[in-house]
């Protein structure tokens, strides 16, 4: 896909608009704007992580690059200032090539083009320059890397001191390495320091403004007439690569990324490139896991269980799907799997209702793509005590009720996705029946009646089970005068019961639905006519008076919009898979399906380049908001490619109800 950007793109601000991220499969990531500059606290050229996935460390925020021929001096580099002036170098910006990603600058007859790569499973980046001198005196290009040593998210202070020595950075017991090609490094008489403006960070509510620091700096010298290619690599360990050999291998990667989920579709190609950005060590479990999203989250088991099919069985990276599974099946509890692995070995958190159902979803798109009898028997045991505590009841009031559905929630617990709480305050409460909950009941049943023969057991009494919930959901949650299902079954009933939400698409869209063909017609409809949007679905009808049109401010602020008509790509997944399944991927269905995808195309080059964001805002989706690259919506959406050329990769089974 075409991440190319040339002068008509670089005006003032429009230049630090966009973000390219680089991602080392250990939660460490390489990500700065389009033109280089830092407009996020949590940008950085080199963010470690010492711990997969967690314990990142921001240790070179970002470069001054400045050339100098004759009396002339140009600044190159960008980046906003809070005690000084700006750094302006997007005004010598020719072209920007995102795929690379690769700067070229043009300034008084000299071409510096800078390319910039992350070594796969390691803290260690390269940049490269290469000076083409057309002027008539020497060029010097002199590059000043600005460091932190702080851990992600965190402020540096004036305290923290930095010893420059040859090949080496060190400060408060961390370790930077680097090594030079070509040039030479030279300490610098003092440690500096500079306070710059994140220009993304400060319209909602986080700090505007952050402190840096410069111990040393790199000086290239190319005589005139000469083309010379110089290179400096960062990294936590010594005996560092040479950079060639670290831009080679990123290029091959992200070429056999692209190509790992074998579609022919751009968008196809472009998703599962991206989505090897999100699948990461974790060093906790020795396993692999799934990031949620760059900059702001780890890893969260509900988002793992959504963005996993996407991810890993799409892409077909079974081994890593298969090791996600199992470690998240070794740390089930009461029937639940974690919410959060934290650091530290403090134990796991487990506020979710969904991730376990989501579990068994997994399990059955992976046997589904490998027929792997032997894992789903290994895992068996697992299943089991996931339907037989949600049976009997466990954590946060999960139980089966008298009815055949799921209740779930009680007191200030939010156990949905909608869950955020402010203090005592829940924007969203859900508390009772939850109608994608008793969605992924219904499926985790009949899943299990279809798996317990591969581990020896008798799948007739999940079948009861699940006859029993669909009645009872088709019942209780269906409103023929609206030709819609409700989005909760409150204790109390309330007038947050019937709101128009984009969960009850998740009835429709998994393996196996409660629905009959009408009443999934009507969701489709619904959804459709009040909460799509080609960049994702409204979380609330516009029309609702709880409605927030708008993302940003302070984060209360932003909290209330969260799940209040806030647009996220992700459902995106569910609504076209609901489509296409209605339309029985017949050429009009799916022909409406790659059409809409087409004006999602562009999101890809706004945000984060080559990925989905978090979310949009509700009331006009355009600029995205919150992280700039998701794991599920980027997995969701390369499901619906995958569909569109395999339709069998949906996973559907059975009919209708009724």
């Amino acid at each position: 896909m075409d991440y190319i950007f040339g002068r008509q793109d670089f005006a003032g601000a429009d230049a630090q608009q966009e973000t390219f991220l680089l991602a080392a499969g250990t939660g460490a990531y390489c990500a700065l704007s389009t033109a280089f500059s830092a407009t996020r606290g949590d940008h950085a050229l080199l963010m470690a992580c010492l711990r997969a996935p967690t314990a990142r460390f921001d240790l070179v925020h970002r470069l001054t690059e400045t050339l100098a021929a004759g009396s002339a001096s140009i600044c190159l580099s960008t980046q906003d200032k809070a005690d000084g002036p700006d750094e302006d170098g997007w005004r010598h910006l020719v072209l920007f090539d995102g795929a690379g990603p690769r700067w070229v600058y043009e300034a008084g007859g000299i071409r510096v083009t800078r390319r910039v790569a992350m070594e796969y499973g390691a803290n260690t980046v390269a940049v490269s320059y290469t000076v083409e001198n057309g002027a008539a005196q020497p060029a010097l290009l002199t590059v000043t890397p600005w460091l932190r040593f702080v851990p992600k998210g965190r402020r540096m202070t004036r305290q923290r001191a930095f010893a420059w020595q040859e090949g080496r950075v060190s400060s408060g017991g961390l370790d930077l390495y680097f090594a030079l090609e070509g040039g030479r490094a030279e300490a610098l008489p003092r440690t500096r320091y500079e306070s710059i403006r994140f220009r993304h960070d400060a319209p909602d509510g986080r700090p505007a403004t952050g402190l840096c620091a410069a111990a040393g700096q790199f000086l290239f010298e190319t005589a005139p007439g000469q083309t010379q290619t110089f290179a400096v690599v960062f990294g936590t360990r010594p005996g560092l690569p040479q950079a060639a050999a670290v831009l080679a291998g990123q290029a091959e990667r992200r070429r056999a990324q692209a190509g790992a989920a074998g579609l022919h579709s751009e968008l196809g190609r472009a998703l599962s490139a991206a989505a090897d950005a999100y699948i990461v060590d974790r060093a906790s479990t020795g396993g692999k896991t799934i990031v949620a999203g760059y900059p702001f989250f780890t890893d969260w088991g509900r988002d793992t269980m959504i963005a996993l099919p996407g991810c890993t069985l799409s892409t077909r990276r079974y081994e890593d799907a298969q090791s996600i599974l199992r470690t998240f099946a070794a740390n089930e509890k009461d029937g639940l799997l974690p919410n959060l692995f934290p650091d530290q070995d403090a134990p796991p958190q487990y506020n979710t209702a969904d991730a376990a159902l989501l579990f068994l979803n997994c399990l059955w798109l992976y046997h589904a793509r490998t027929g792997d009898d032997a894992f789903v028997r290994e895992v068996w045991p697992c299943a089991v005590r996931i339907i037989d505590c949600y049976r009997a009841g466990t954590r946060h009031g999960i139980h089966r009720d008298a009815d055949g559905l799921l209740c779930a929630g009680e007191g200030l617990d939010q156990v949905t996705w909608m869950d955020v709480r402010i203090g005592t305050i829940l924007p969203t409460p859900r508390h009772g029946k939850p109608v994608e909950i008793n969605a992924y009941w219904y499926n985790a049943l009949r899943i299990m009646a279809r798996l317990a023969p591969l581990a020896g057991a008798d799948g007739a009494p999940y079948d009861a089970l699940a006859d029993r919930a669909g009645e009872s959901f088709r019942r209780a949650f269906w409103m023929p005068e609206a030709g819609r299902l409700k989005d909760v079954i409150s204790p109390e009933p309330s007038a947050a019961d019937t709101q128009l939400r984009c969960n009850q698409i998740w009835a429709v869209s998994m393996p196996f639905t409660p629905l009959t063909q009408e009443q999934a017609a009507g969701v489709v409809r619904s959804v459709r006519s009040a909460l799509w949007t080609p960049c994702g679905l409204r979380t609330l009808d516009p029309a609702d008076p709880d409605f927030h049109p708008v993302y940003g401010g302070p984060q209360k602020v932003r909290d209330m919009a969260y799940h209040q008509g806030t647009v996220w790509p992700f459902p995106l997944g569910g609504y076209y898979l609901a489509e296409l399944r209605l339309g029985g991927f017949d050429e009009a269905s799916c022909a409406r399906v790659r059409q809409d995808l087409e004006a999602l195309t562009p999101a890809l080059r706004e945000g984060c380049l080559g990925h989905l964001p978090e979310i949009y805002d509700g009331g006009t989706p355009g600029a995205s908001r919150g992280c700039f690259a998701q794991a599920w919506s980027v997995g969701e959406l390369l499901r619906v490619c995958e569909a569109l050329e395999r339709p069998e990769a949906a996973g559907f089974e059975g009919g209708w109800a009724g």
